[in-house]
């Protein structure tokens, strides 16, 4: 996987690369060979005004320009009328005319033909033919303004009419030409090697994240405990580095706490059997004789046994969202009250005092009173298993917003510190100030919380050290 997806970005590099350096390259030879074109039609044209001028000033006239421009060795003919056709230069003559009469024609001033036709523009004939302009040829006013005039003394005495055709390059500049195609290829194929070099670089560096993470993966899925990838980058690689070896990290300590979890199940359900079968042999042999007492602690070892089965199907079904809810509105205030009410003996018997504040004004939760219940009575149990005789255990209902807070605050010893983020977790077992103990199963803080995020609120505590601890509900007001 890792070596395909490392060809794949080489290509990719690759072939962006040969694309652009392939129109770099095409839009380079355009603008040369266009810039090219237009520096010799420039040159064509200084030359070309250079040498009408010349001719017009050394002859004084227009005589003679055709025969002696284009090389034909013929004695100078007079200038053409309008409408009268010359007759070419004879056959074998040497004919070598200069490259600008390729381009440009030479048209002068029709003076006679303007005045009779009363225009304020003058007409021209054609004197030195080139293109579609023929020897003669009458060319409109529109048509000269276009050309470039060409002045004698501040008179002007002709119009270089530009022809349309491109001015034939000379062999030095063909060579030119080709010599800076020949170099164009030659960059083109040097960038094309540096890009292949540089692709393999960068794919070998993007997929070395990705074949790392593929060792681990599978070091993962071979039962290793927590591989880690090294993080090179602050990039999306980066962070899926990162993100990996959290889950990865996550993964072990899931995997700890559930091994945990069975050892501390194991333990009890172990314990109230081991007491169960001990006095069930003992009553079977006569070794004991059967008695109130006895049976007492026989069924208090068997509800022990039924709570932690009870929970343990709570904490499944709750996992599984298949845990059903009966809501209903219900006043926070009579939660508190019944909860309170559920306790009340409990606290007297250990000598605490049990208080209810409510604030005025509360708005109802939609809730389901009976599993609301369940999470208050594990909260102040647990309260009251923590408090000396004499503290006290209180009850609160206040709101906060959109949002009803209940509180179950003690005066206990409070929670370590190291203990405080795990007291939610399964079986977690802590320090001795908040064991479980009187047959509870050590799940209950667990569906407390299962219970409330269901309900669509958070629970939380807070325990500052040797000041109690206050456990808070919060819950969506209906």
């Amino acid at each position: 996987m890792a070596r395909s997806l490392t060809f794949k970005l080489v290509l990719a590099f690759l072939l962006v690369s040969v694309a652009g350096v392939a129109l770099t390259a095409l839009f380079a030879r355009w603008i040369t060979v266009s810039e090219f074109n237009r520096l010799v039609l420039e040159q064509v044209q200084t030359d070309f005004l250079a040498d009408v001028t010349a001719y017009y000033e050394a002859d004084g006239s227009w005589q003679g320009v055709w025969e002696v421009f284009r090389g034909s060795g013929a004695m100078p003919l007079p200038l053409p009328q309008p409408g009268q056709q010359l007759p070419a230069p004879p056959q074998g003559q040497p004919q070598q005319p200069l490259r600008s009469s390729y381009v440009f024609a030479l048209a002068v001033v029709d003076a006679a033909a303007a005045d009779a036709a009363g225009e304020d523009a003058p007409d021209g004939r054609v004197v030195l033919p080139a293109g579609s302009y023929r020897l003669g040829d009458r060319v409109p006013a529109t048509e000269l303004a276009q050309g470039v005039e060409v002045e004698v003394d501040g008179e002007v005495v002709g119009y270089a009419l530009l022809t349309g055709q491109a001015p034939e390059l000379s062999p030095q500049e063909e060579r030119y030409l080709a010599r800076t195609d020949r170099s164009s290829l030659y960059a083109a194929l040097a960038a094309i090697l540096v890009a292949l070099v540089l692709g393999i670089v960068l794919a070998r560096t993007l997929t070395r994240p990705v074949r790392e993470l593929t060792a681990a993966t599978l070091a993962l899925a071979g039962g290793q405990v927590q591989p880690q990838v090294p993080v090179r980058s602050r990039d999306e690689l980066g962070e899926l580095a990162a993100s990996f070896n959290q889950m990865s990290a996550d993964l072990a300590r899931a995997v700890e706490l559930r091994r945990q979890m069975m050892a501390d199940i194991a333990h009890d359900l172990r314990t109230p059997l081991t007491v169960m079968a001990g006095y069930l042999e003992a009553l079977r042999d006569g070794v004991l004789s059967p008695s109130p007492e006895r049976f007492e602690t026989l069924h208090l070892e068997a509800q022990h046994l039924r709570r932690l089965v009870e929970d343990l199907r709570t904490l499944s079904l709750a996992d599984a969202g298949e845990l059903t809810l009966n809501r209903e509105p219900v006043p926070p205030g009579s939660l508190l009250e019944q909860a309170a009410a559920a306790h009340r003996h409990q606290a007297e018997g250990r000598g605490i005092s049990l208080g209810i504040e409510i604030a005025d004004g509360l708005p109802t939760v939609s809730v389901d009173p009976d599993r609301l219940a369940q999470v208050l009575g594990n909260l102040i149990s647990n309260a009251l298993r923590h408090t000396p005789s004499g503290g006290e255990v209180r009850l609160a209902a206040a709101r906060r917003g959109a949002r009803v807070l209940l509180t179950v605050r003690d005066t206990g010893a409070g929670i370590a510190p190291t203990d405080l983020p795990h007291v939610f977790d399964r079986f977690y077992r802590g320090g001795e100030a908040r064991e479980g103990e009187g047959g509870e199963s050590g799940l209950g803080l667990t569906i407390a919380r299962s219970l409330v995020e269901l309900h669509g609120g958070a629970i939380s505590v807070q325990s500052p050290p040797g000041q109690g601890t206050t456990f808070t509900i919060e819950l969506p007001a209906a």
